[in-house]
């Protein structure tokens, strides 16, 4: 029995009522050890700020090994962006990637589901996401 082709169509069609905001999704990964990643990461880092501040950004980190304690070097950026193009372009600026201390793939998602809460106390000013 073969599998049927389920179109984004469909997909759109079944979230009715959700979010149904398109997002990217850059997975990246070290080319070559993590000796050049951690000599890029100060630029690496000022890009990813400079995401943020245009409101490319969603948003970002690094993924532990299942130790849950170190790292290998791998990273993920969720970016707005107005199509699978326009998404490697942006990844493809990021200095991690043009000094080839890391690769990358670029996935589009959908983001449909979940929820954030933000506490800011007035007595303060303190924040806090919960």
């Amino acid at each position: 029995m073969t599998e049927p082709v389920i179109t984004k169509d469909d997909i759109m069609q079944a979230c009715e009522g959700m979010l149904r905001k398109q997002m990217y999704v850059v997975f990246t990964t070290p080319t070559n050890g993590l000796g050049p990643v951690m000599e890029n990461v100060e630029e690496h880092l000022k890009f990813q700020m400079s995401l943020e501040e245009r409101g490319i950004m969603f948003g970002a980190g690094p993924f532990w090994a299942d130790d849950e304690h170190t790292w290998n070097g791998e990273g993920m950026v969720i970016i707005r962006a107005g199509s699978l193009a326009e998404a490697r372009k942006i990844a493809e600026e990021d200095p991690m990637h043009q000094c080839g201390a890391r690769s990358f793939t670029v996935r589009p998602w959908l983001l449909n589901e979940g929820t954030f809460t933000l506490k800011v106390r007035y007595s303060d000013g303190s924040r806090e996401l919960v």
